[in-house]
């Protein structure tokens, strides 16, 4: 292929050249591309294949399955224009080279005369696509072409042997032929075309952007790469990568864009082939240094020094009316440490269900209050942060520090006095939700702050409410909680700017639950064991995962089930609480179920955390199959928090996915967050365990935390080699990687 000429802004290096230098990147593509974040050739070098094709052999229509992506060389037997609901071109296939008497139909919405003319019936095509179900049998809608000048005998090349030919089914509209790209050899037999690509590279794409441009362009900057390598250079020294006998980065990038035909191709679907580790481990390697650059610069910039007295701490410890566990002895001794340093403390605690993460966060805040400092506590939901304002309460009341509370329902004379207390220092402890960061909210002397449930929050938001404290350039503390466990894999790669404490040992008293699947066909016998429940004295939580009927979701609505409960408990207390109701409404009831006098609490996954009744011992999910491990793990902390041994019924609706099965039976067998919080992982990715979807997460575009754990922690010793000897290599690597616009 012929390289464009390129303008001297070329110069310096691919990143910097447009990619309106290349053939077929009009200003209409132009700015599609921009929608992905490709600007430069380097951008487009970077947007790796999404999967591969293999076009290496056809299929015979009569071998083809619906949902297969399939090839096919066939003979035409007709071609009519169907006016139907919509107006369509439809081809009759028959196999070319045997009289199998398969047939496969050609759907085109798209088309003009150029095409319908080449569909002559006998003329032989090869067509690539997916196999669907149609009105008249199995068909392909808008499959790619390639019109074939000869029927080629079998074990013969099926193309190259018509000069005009080209893969494609969108040329004919009027816009004039695509780009040439190399053809695939289509074979019958065993052979196998050694010039020609193993796989073909399917690239992620939005609309107008034809997998025929995607591998012009790719190949025009492989083109470009092959002569100017040095424009693209590897930013980690092939010194330190020696041991690991991985590619050169080009290489890699050559390989993944353009497979060779001996590449192992079960490593290369599954993202485990050298040349794309080479990659991932160059972007793990950008994501450390970057987060190492935004740890340092928060702890340079120094924050007040909080030793405490001791006497609030110790007279906390001793109104709480039990001992602490090894392992939240362990983390408060941390946290005392980080508190009294003149650095800002940047602590994950993580710990599971019903560890008392609480307490401990708790003791902190008398530390950070002991030394004249304002507290802010904040968590993602009005119910959780209800919840920590009576613990608080319970705990700081008694010695003379009473809890503020701010939230979005506080309006007009009542929060201004709550924001004025703030301003000036009245109040030293605070507890709240998002509204804690609001514009108009200040603090005098903010030396500690708490955010409760951090994966619910985007990074910036918890920044926000740090800045609130800085003052004199020093920054408060944090500590960051989360009763999500996560795994070591991914906390080393999103919370790699954190320190990390973990409470691994539960409250000695704890009862095991019972976890038992049952299908929602035995609801009458579900319903009975709730009933023994309540008669014995027991309360019970009935959990829904929707607040109004929802037939697409087959989800029984919350106010609904109330009824049903009240008609089939009578004189039992039902009470109702679910994220629609006005706190003032919700409140009560939430009071009532943990004083007793409600026997059963019907409620939606905003119970998920903060509610502890220690009397409640029986806990029933209603489509538990459409929830996540971690929030039925959390879900099913609720109870077990007594002396009496707690069940947790799982009412599922059948037939279960396979997913929702392995999730159900993974429930079951395994009562550690942690074993949950790596399955969780497998099943559902890092981007929904870990709230990536929240602004400000930084989205790794290639690594997996899970797949790829020896590259994360080969990752992190890189980084630190780098930090310390190459610290010229930092802001490219971080710039391509981390703050590159391409989007993978």
């Amino acid at each position: 292929m012929k390289t464009p000429a390129l303008p001297s802004a070329s110069l310096a290096g691919l990143a910097a050249l447009p990619v309106e230098q290349l053939r077929g990147a009009g200003p209409r593509m132009t700015e599609r591309l921009a929608h992905l974040g490709i600007r430069s050739v380097a951008d487009l070098l970077l947007h790796l294949p999404l999967r591969y094709q293999d076009r290496t052999r056809a299929c015979l229509i009569t071998q083809l399955r619906p949902r297969q992506e399939a090839l096919v060389r066939g003979r035409i037997l007709t071609a009519d224009i169907h006016q139907g609901r919509r107006r369509a071109l439809l081809v009759q296939l028959a196999d070319s080279a045997q009289k199998t008497g398969g047939r496969l139909w050609l759907r085109f919405f798209h088309f003009g005369q150029p095409l319908m003319r080449r569909f002559q019936p006998g003329a032989v095509v090869c067509v690539f696509g997916e196999v669907r179900e149609g009105p008249k049998g199995l068909e392909m809608i808008h499959p790619e072409l390639e019109f074939l000048a000869e029927e080629p005998a079998d074990g013969e090349s099926s193309t190259g042997s018509n000069p005009d030919s080209s893969w494609d089914s969108s040329w004919d509209s009027g816009a004039g032929p695509p780009p040439t790209t190399p053809s695939t050899t289509a074979q019958a037999g065993n052979g196998q075309d050694a010039s020609v690509p193993a796989l073909t590279p399917v690239y992620p794409t939005t609309e107008g952007l034809s997998q025929t441009l995607w591998r012009s362009l790719t190949e025009q900057s492989l083109a470009l790469l092959r002569e100017r390598s040095e424009q693209l250079p590897a930013l980690l020294p092939e010194s330190l990568l020696h041991p690991l006998k991985l590619p050169r980065f080009n290489d890699a990038l050559r390989i993944l864009h353009r497979p060779p035909p001996d590449t192992a191709i079960e490593a290369l679907l599954e993202r485990r082939h050298p040349a794309f580790q080479r990659l991932a481990l160059e972007e793990l390697v950008a994501q450390q240094l970057a987060l190492r650059v935004f740890r340092e610069q928060l702890r340079a910039s120094g924050a007040p020094a909080l030793p405490g007295t001791g006497q609030l701490v110790a007279a906390l410890r001793g109104l709480i009316g039990f001992e602490l566990t090894g392992a939240q002895t362990r983390v408060l001794a941390e946290l005392t440490a980080d508190l009294a340093d003149a650095r800002p403390m940047l602590r994950l605690l993580q710990g599971d269900v019903g560890s008392g993460k609480t307490i401990v966060a708790a003791l902190a805040a008398a530390q950070a209050l002991e030394s004249d400092a304002q507290v802010a506590l904040m968590a993602p939901t009005e119910l959780l942060a209800e919840q920590h304002l009576r613990s608080f309460r319970r705990w700081f009341a008694p010695l003379g520090i009473e809890p503020l509370w701010l939230a979005g329902r506080h309006k007009g004379a009542e929060r201004a006095s709550i924001v004025h207390a703030l301003a000036t220092g009245a109040a030293p402890l605070v507890i709240g939700t998002h509204a804690l960061f609001q514009e108009d909210v200040r603090f005098d002397r903010l030396g500690l702050v708490i955010i409760d449930e951090q994966h619910r929050f985007g990074v910036h938001q918890r920044l926000r409410l740090r800045d609130k404290g800085q003052r004199d350039g020093r920054l408060p503390h944090q500590l960051i909680m989360t009763a999500t466990p996560i795994p070591r894999s991914l906390a080393m790669t999103a919370y790699a700017d954190l320190d990390l404490s973990v409470i691994d040992e539960l409250p000695p008293g704890r009862q095991p639950i019972q976890t038992i699947a049952v299908p929602d066909t035995r609801r009458g016998e579900v319903m009975a064991r709730l009933r023994a429940a309540c008669e014995s004295g027991r309360q019970a939580y009935w959990v829904c995962t929707l607040v109004e009927e929802s037939e697409a979701l087959q989800c029984q609505a919350a106010e609904d089930a109330a009824a049903e409960l009240a008609q089939e408990l009578p004189g039992q207390g039902i009470g109702l609480v679910h994220g629609r109701m006005k706190p003032t409404e919700r409140e009560p009831v939430m009071r009532a179920f943990a004083a007793g006098e409600l026997q059963v609490l019907v409620a939606t996954t905003v119970i998920e955390v903060g509610v502890d009744v220690p009397n409640a011992s029986l806990m029933i999910i209603e489509n538990p199959e459409r929830l996540g491990l971690a929030q039925l793990h959390q879900l099913r902390g609720r109870v077990g928090r007594g002396s009496v041994a707690s069940v947790c019924l799982l009412l599922y609706h059948p037939p279960l996915t396979g997913q929702a099965f392995e999730r159900l039976k993974m429930l079951r067998e395994e009562s550690s967050g942690f074993n949950i919080a790596d399955a969780d992982l497998r099943l559902r990715g890092a981007g929904e365990v870990l709230g990536t979807r929240q602004s400000g997460h930084a989205r790794l575009r290639l690594a997996d935390p899970l797949r790829d754990q020896e590259l994360v922690q080969r990752a992190r010793e890189l980084a630190a080699v780098l930090y310390r000897q190459y610290p010229e290599l930092i802001e490219p690597l971080i710039n391509r990687w981390v703050f590159s616009p391409s989007v993978i």
